[in-house]
């Protein structure tokens, strides 16, 4: 199973494919820029919001593609069914996580995100390219998902532990920059997903085993646990880090708080 690789290990693969995932929320252009200004020599790039999310709306903002349709864009891109995928991003691996969750989503199991992303590459000494990557056809195809999914109507009354990757300011609802709609799910923990970091890297496990353990408390260690953030995103960067960090595989909610907002139905919690 793929977590984690080093830009040393990427260079050494037989089979690899990379992908661009940089993106910025508040700047959609930002991630196709910085691609273009530099980025790994042969990699591809994915758009957070044209590639690897269908429609806006009541969803969510970034609600997953079709999965047929996600599997066509990465076998047009050249990924076949021996390909180990190595994801990567200028933004801390908040997309990186998004695309290597959703690979795993299609089936596929070889695949990694790039530690450190491009600041990784370029502090091994690596060259970096501006010229876009030229594509063959792939022979990709899709498998049964390797990732596990849960809605809204699985989070009432639940006695899964949820998880929520967001800064613990959006958390408490004292701000909210991105949705109309301030606060969090009930019963949720705040775990932001940056703190999984250390200068863009990501903690070691034992470290990681610490951090989410002092977020846990007393928690048994088996509760299933559902990660979810502002829109399906950061919260894939603590399903990598949990995983990293020994537990069991969390679920994700994809449409997550965008998604939750839209009925006004659904509680929620902020802080008095």
């Amino acid at each position: 199973m793929g977590l984690l690789i080093t830009a040393e290990q990427t260079v050494k693969l037989k089979n690899g494919i990379i992908f661009d995932c940089s993106f910025n929320l508040r700047h959609p252009n930002a991630g196709r820029q910085q691609y273009a200004s530099r980025h790994i020599p042969g990699s591809h790039y994915l758009d957070l919001a044209k590639d690897m999310s269908g429609d806006p709306g009541k969803e969510g903002r970034h609600p997953l593609p079709v999965r047929e349709n996600f599997a066509e864009r990465l076998k047009d891109l050249g990924v076949n069914g021996d390909s180990s995928v190595i994801c990567y991003d200028q933004n801390e691996s908040a997309y990186a996580t998004r695309l290597w969750w959703m690979v795993r989503w299609l089936g596929h199991e070889d695949v990694y995100v790039l530690d450190g992303g491009l600041k990784a590459w370029i502090e091994a000494g690596l060259d970096t390219d501006t010229r876009p990557a030229s594509a063959t056809q792939g022979n990709f195809i899709i498998q049964e998902p390797l990732t596990k999914v849960r809605n809204a109507d699985d989070l009432v009354n639940t006695d899964d532990k949820i998880i929520d990757a967001r800064e613990e300011s959006r958390f408490l609802g004292l701000e909210e920059p991105i949705d109309p709609v301030a606060g969090h799910i009930p019963g949720a923990t705040c775990a932001p997903f940056i703190e999984n970091l250390d200068e863009g890297y990501f903690l070691k496990p034992v470290e990681l085993q610490k951090r989410f353990s002092r977020i846990f408390k007393d928690d048994p260690p088996d509760r299933k646990m559902v990660c979810y953030c502002g829109s399906g995103v950061t919260a894939t960067h603590n399903i990598l880090a949990l995983m990293l960090a020994g537990f069991e595989e969390p679920a994700l909610y994809p449409g997550s708080w965008s998604h939750w907002i839209n009925d006004p139905r659904r509680p929620i919690e902020r802080s008095q």
